[in-house]
């Protein structure tokens, strides 16, 4: 197979924008629905070569990607501040992560990937070897949000390509740039061509929705459901991790300094614009006054601004106008409803900035409750025990992950088994999503499917295969096939009847024939 080149261009342009100052980035195409077809038929037509080449010849090539990426390493953080306006630190820790994941998945690919002797469990089976494969689909489709433009693409791009499907990337048109330089990667180190990115606005990825054999969506709630519905007109399967409103429940012998620490981290980190972001803290009343007054000295601490190579910045811009403004409605919405806003509450002087804020005095009602803000604030609820934070915690419609800070870890682990949501963190954030053995996946309105989780990370790129081999002496037929007798249809019955009693009197008795009246 030979490589080419996976950048599409177009007469229509997307201008990228720097959101911590404004200033013109880069333009990419905004690709219509014939480049889509298109490339999704070139696609399909080297995949078949690139899962023959089995889980060893593929991540040789995800391993060579994964050196481009360090090596390259200097230039794509500088892209991804320059589209996300994140801090240097944040910035830097997307393509560790992608490499993380290429090394999980490649040196687990071919056990992921084995096929599975099935025993068998019955009369019917028993004379057959049983066997099961996993066969890639063809051509999955990523498209993915404007948070973790490198990141994000990677969670499943990585697994995808390994599990030997061709991948059609369609990022963010916020932040396309760091997936162009992904397909610039995957190009130079002269990989297949089974991986391509096109940029556009969200009728590319309708378009891809529309051509591809498996969707995997990362996003809003309301754009995953009209995806799951054309999916479902399509019927082929889709994945999606969609909103979240993770609360962080405080018990009052929980260690103050690291919960105070880690549930600002954990609510601001990427300025708030991660789809497992704490957005509400349920703290117990005994310890709730220290709380806040510890965690307001701590956000107001922070340092805001645009930040270059000099890692000097805790708080980075948010993607959008559009994005800060909703914070802000939020915040506003608050105040105006009796809460404080015992830090920030306010929008930048440049960019899109949005202070980090900590409100108190908020209700279950609020806007800052019910609705994901994904942006810098961190609402505080007082709460008399912890059955009422969990209560409190599962009145959401969204069920993406939670936190419980505790002292004694099995309490806390009994809390989690309570909550209503796909992940739960005793005394950290985030901490999940390291451990790629484990499942991320969101109930209720957070989404379908799952990320991770083992073998599934991977399997869920394939289509499951069963096939029958028979096994002991050739038989000119099986005793079920015509034509049927009397003699042999007994015998059958009473054999089978004999194999699937659990009791000697079923299993020896013969039922009569019944009259039929």
């Amino acid at each position: 197979m030979t490589s080419e080149s996976t950048v599409h261009t177009n007469h229509k342009n997307i201008d990228v924008h720097c959101p911590a100052d404004g200033r013109f980035v880069a333009s990419v195409p905004d690709e219509g629905a014939a480049t889509v077809t298109e490339t999704v038929r070139g696609l399909r037509t080297h995949q078949s070569e690139w899962e023959a080449l089995g889980p060893e010849g593929r991540a040789m090539w995800l391993r060579k990607l994964r050196d481009w990426l360090l090596d390259n390493e200097h230039r794509i953080i500088d892209v991804l501040q320059s589209e996300t306006g994140k801090p240097r630190a944040e910035a830097a820790i997307e393509p560790a992560l992608a490499c993380d994941l290429i090394n999980y998945f490649a040196d687990n690919a071919g056990k992921f990937l084995a096929d599975e002797r099935v025993k068998p469990h019955g009369p019917l089976s028993m004379s057959k070897r049983l066997i099961k494969t996993f066969r890639p689909y063809q051509v999955v489709g990523v498209i993915t949000p404007w948070n973790f433009p490198l990141a994000m693409p990677a969670m499943d791009i990585i697994p995808a390509l390994l599990a030997g499907a061709a991948v059609l990337l369609k990022p963010s048109e916020v932040t396309p740039l760091a997936a162009v330089e992904l397909a610039r990667g995957w190009s130079e180190i002269g990989a297949p061509p089974v991986f391509s990115v096109l940029t556009g606005r969200g009728d590319t990825g309708a378009s891809v929705v529309d051509s591809v054999d498996f969707v995997q969506f990362t996003g809003s709630t309301a754009t995953g459901r009209a995806i799951a519905i054309r999916a479902a007109e399509r019927l082929v399967p889709c994945s999606l991790e969609l909103g979240g409103k993770d609360p962080a429940i405080v018990l009052a012998d929980a260690d103050l300094d690291r919960a105070v620490a880690g549930i600002a981290w954990g609510g601001l980190f990427n300025a708030g614009q991660v789809c497992v972001s704490i957005e509400r803290v349920y703290v117990e009343a005994p310890v709730y006054d220290d709380f806040v007054a510890r965690l307001a000295k701590l956000v107001g601490s922070l340092r805001q601004g645009a930040d270059d190579d000099g890692y000097g910045i805790d708080i980075g811009a948010l993607a959008t106008p559009a994005q800060r403004d909703l914070v802000a409605r939020h915040v506003a919405d608050a105040v105006e409803g009796g809460a404080t806003a015992l830090t920030g509450g306010k929008a930048g002087s440049t960019g899109t900035f949005f202070e980090p804020t900590v409100l108190v005095d908020v209700d279950q009602s609020m806007a800052c409750i019910r609705e994901e803000t994904f942006g810098p604030t961190i609402p505080v609820v007082k709460v008399a025990d912890a059955d009422e934070a969990v209560r409190l915690a599962n009145d959401s419609e969204y069920g993406l992950s939670a936190t419980v800070w505790c002292g004694d870890r099995a309490r806390g682990e009994e809390i989690a088994r309570r909550l209503e949501a796909g992940a739960v963190n005793i005394n950290d954030a985030f901490s999940n999503l390291f451990a790629l053995g484990l499942p991320h996946g969101g109930w209720k309105q957070s989404g379908l499917g799952a990320r991770f989780g083992g073998e599934y990370g991977i399997r869920k790129y394939t289509r499951q295969q069963a096939i029958t081999v028979p096994r002991g002496p050739k038989l000119k037929r099986e005793l079920l096939w015509y034509p049927y007798s009397p003699i042999r249809g007994r015998l059958v019955g009473r054999v089978l009847r004999a194999l699937v009693a659990r009791d000697p009197r079923r299993r020896l008795s013969v039922t009569s024939r019944s009259k039929t009246l």
